[in-house]
């Protein structure tokens, strides 16, 4: 299996982590690109999509739970 496959299958399998939370307040979270740089790009959706608290939601719980499971990454942004 290539590199990349398996840093996108481990980001998902974080983000799989992730995602109850977000739904228990009505959001969702999507996987949009794993850059060359190692950027991850998300969509926040439903609830979470213009929410004040999304960004705070970005970086202390997605990127972190990403983070913690891929260490590779170099940061979590918003698309």
């Amino acid at each position: 299996m290539s590199e990349s496959k398996h840093i996108k299958e481990r980001v998902i399998k974080a983000l799989e982590r992730v995602r109850p939370y977000l739904q228990s307040d009505g959001g969702d979270i999507e996987l949009l690109e794993i850059t060359s740089d190692l950027s991850v790009k998300v969509k926040l959706t439903g609830a979470c999509h213009g929410c004040p608290y999304s960004m705070q939601t970005l970086k202390a719980g997605v990127e972190q739970a990403i983070m913690k499971e891929v260490p590779e990454i170099k940061r979590v942004i918003s698309a």
